[in-house]
């Protein structure tokens, strides 16, 4: 099997080891988890899952508005917050992580970045008629294919809208970590990378919360906290990054930045950023968030203050968030 496929299963393994030990009755309908997996002669693997529809990312490129309504928001939260203190406290797992896969075409190794985003929460299928009629469609209207070395490669049929959406599920563990490990390698895409990633500080559990928080912004808001496009470089810098989160946050603190190994490259013995042309205006939360008003729009950006820190000890622990006033008055209304 491939080195990527290998690692996941081991985080699988773990997974259904720490089930086993605790009176729950499953997390199937929480995290995804391989029904089996078989190796074929070309040194690839496959992981049969149970089925499931399309992700978050495809739901929102459908609404018009690229948002996420209130609803469905505050319940995908809570499930996704439930699965990841089931992964930090029972299996010990951190869900973002970096693997490295060869490429053998190019005679190089790529970075395969897997994480926390939209397109890694899928949603759960209520409505078996989907899969009944995606059969017959196929039956009548067989997809294109061809034979390469034994197999048979089909091209993609989408399935059809089904009456009743299932519950999200969080997927895509290719690219975990184990938490009691310690790590300090680089991770993340850019526009979710966490601080403490950003200036090598060793990273644990935290770095998943982060990765929430932008995320959430990503679907309630339509569009990024942050972008780290460097005017100068016209792509994504560290110190671009650097300066937006500081716009938003404020400074870091001075302990903080003790910890980090690449401090020195961005900051100043002062503690004020390098690039500091780049911070500009201080812009809180309150002026990015636009659509809500009032106690509600409090209450959400307390929320997303919870996950958003700099330093990682003084982010909420995923619990806690479970627990979070504005989820919990959204899934009681």
């Amino acid at each position: 099997m491939g080195q990527q496929l290998d690692d996941e299963l081991k985080i699988y393994k773990r997974i259904e080891g720490a089930l086993r030990n605790i009176q729950v009755a499953s997390t199937s309908d929480l995290c995804w988890t391989p029904l089996t997996s078989v190796g074929l002669k070309t040194n690839i693997g496959v992981s049969c899952i149970p089925r499931y529809g399309e992700s978050m990312l495809d739901f929102l490129f459908r609404n018009p508005v690229q948002r996420l309504p209130t609803p469905i928001l505050a319940v995908t939260l809570h499930r996704l917050f439930l699965a990841l203190d089931y992964l930090h406290t029972e299996c010990k797992i951190i869900h973002t992580g970096t693997v490295f896969s060869p490429d053998l075409e190019l005679g190089h190794f790529l970075i395969n970045i897997s994480d926390i985003k939209a397109d890694n929460i899928m949603f759960g299928i209520a409505d078996d008629s989907v899969f009944s009629d995606f059969e017959n469609n196929e039956l009548q209207n067989p997809c294109p294919r061809k034979e390469l070395d034994g197999r048979t490669i089909y091209t993609s049929r989408a399935l059809r809208m089904p009456k009743n959406l299932g519950a999200p599920v969080l997927c895509d563990f290719g690219s975990a970590v184990m938490g009691d490990e310690q790590h300090s390698e680089d991770i993340q895409p850019d526009i979710y990378r966490a601080p403490e990633v950003i200036l090598q500080v060793p990273w644990s559990y935290s770095v998943d919360i982060w990765n929430v928080g932008c995320v959430v912004w990503n679907l309630y808001e339509g569009g990024s906290l942050f972008s780290g496009q460097d005017p100068e470089y016209q792509t994504y810098r560290s110190r671009a990054h650097l300066a937006e989160i500081t716009r938003l946050l404020g400074p870091p603190s001075p302990s903080f930045l003790a910890r980090g190994n690449l401090t020195k490259d961005y900051f100043t013995e002062e503690g004020g950023l390098c690039a500091g042309e780049l911070v500009g205006d201080h812009i809180p939360l309150e002026q990015r968030e636009t659509s809500l008003e009032g106690e509600e729009k409090e209450m959400f950006l307390r929320l997303v203050r919870k996950m958003l820190q700099w330093e990682p000890e003084k982010r909420s622990s995923v619990m806690e968030l479970a627990q979070d006033e504005w989820v919990q008055a959204e899934l009681h209304k």
